[in-house]
């Protein structure tokens, strides 16, 4: 596995990736009215582009296909962090994640935070992340649960 920064030409790659978890693996704690939602069928490739680019996203890559991402922004936000359906469990999160969590500390960025899935809730917690509070969010007239988990990287900034 080879973990590397985004490149414009990934962006359909990711969008699969993206769509193909949520759908597949998400749905053992969604709807699949919720599903649809949150991954729909019609996602535009030039806002996915621009967003992708707009933050420190990392890649993750096996025989050159991508297996894993993550979003980082300047504030400590983990944005979209997916990992491929048929590699979950095997690693990919957590190297993403080391990647995220060594470049915020290297831009003492103070903490990490996340709005996590009840899916991905576990994989966070795991990693020193604590709930800060459960929420409802609303998408595309669905509804959804989600945590805003946090992990403090330095106490004394």
């Amino acid at each position: 596995m080879k973990l590397r920064r985004y490149e414009i030409a990934d962006t359909e790659a990711i969008m699969q990736l993206f769509y193909d978890t949520v759908h597949e693996v998400n749905i053992r704690d969604y709807t699949k009215a919720q599903v649809d939602a949150w991954a729909s069928v019609n996602m535009d490739v030039e806002v996915w582009m621009s967003s992708l680019k707009s933050k420190l996203t990392y890649v993750a890559e096996e025989d050159g296909k991508v297996i894993g991402f993550g979003e980082l922004e300047a504030n400590g936000h983990i944005d979209r962090f997916y990992c491929h359906k048929d590699f979950q469990g095997r690693g990919v999160g957590s190297k993403i994640l080391a990647e995220i969590e060594f470049k915020a500390r290297n831009l003492r960025i103070q903490k990490l935070f996340v709005e996590a899935s009840i899916t991905a809730k576990p994989f966070f917690a795991r990693r020193d992340f604590i709930v800060v509070k459960k929420q409802e969010v609303e998408r595309r007239g669905q509804k959804f649960i989600n945590f805003v988990m946090e992990k403090i990287l330095f106490h004394d900034l």
